[in-house]
């Protein structure tokens, strides 16, 4: 059974509004091969428990990592009275990620993806899944050996912005009893009887 603020102790999220993990691994690629127009497997997380084979040489295809999720240093508490009441929990993450190209195409494939990141069309479909740009970088080679042969690579540094919510069960307060206590005053009680 879940806790409540009535219960005590710790609470757990009954809801979050954003993926992560596989489902924003999943979007990221999905958003690449959007954008870049690969082939169907072509674009492929870049860190694999079982890495797949590699593309033979020759062929263009894609990997893409998150690198970096810095969180905003402060979140905003919404509280919602209604039903029993929940707090929504509030916050923007910014979301470094590495896009590496490899084949013939390496430099187009990359540079379609900096440039289809700036059509209204491709970021309204971003932020269908909560993404928004901050920036797409240079084009840096990083070439490198696979099998005793250089492999050309390209890669793509890129920054989004997502906001995260989250939803905790914080019941409404249904009464209150208590002082005040004033500097220069006497003590004052004060009752808020349930409704």
């Amino acid at each position: 059974m879940t806790n409540t603020s009535a219960t005590g102790g710790y609470l757990a999220p009954s809801s979050t509004s954003v993926g992560y993990d596989e489902t924003f691994k999943r979007q990221l690629t999905q958003l690449v091969r959007g954008i870049t127009g690969l082939p169907d497997g072509s674009v492929r997380p870049r860190w694999q428990t079982i890495p797949p084979k590699q593309p033979a040489i020759g062929s263009n295809w894609a990997a893409v990592g998150i690198t970096k999720i810095t969180p905003d240093w402060g979140a905003a508490i919404i509280h919602h009275p209604e039903n029993e009441g929940t707090d929504e929990v509030q916050r923007h993450e910014t979301v470094e990620v590495l896009a590496s190209f490899y084949g013939p195409a390496l430099y187009e494939a990359a540079a379609r993806l900096r440039d289809g990141l700036s059509v209204a069309q491709n970021r309204e479909a971003m932020g269908a899944v909560g993404i928004a740009l901050l920036e797409a970088g240079q084009l840096v080679a990083a070439p490198e050996i696979f099998n005793q042969q250089w492999i050309e690579r390209v890669d793509l540094a890129l920054v989004f912005r997502r906001e995260i919510s989250r939803i905790y069960p914080v019941l409404n307060v249904l009464s209150a009893q208590g002082a005040l206590v004033p500097d220069a005053s006497p003590q004052q009680t004060f009752t808020i009887p349930e409704n």
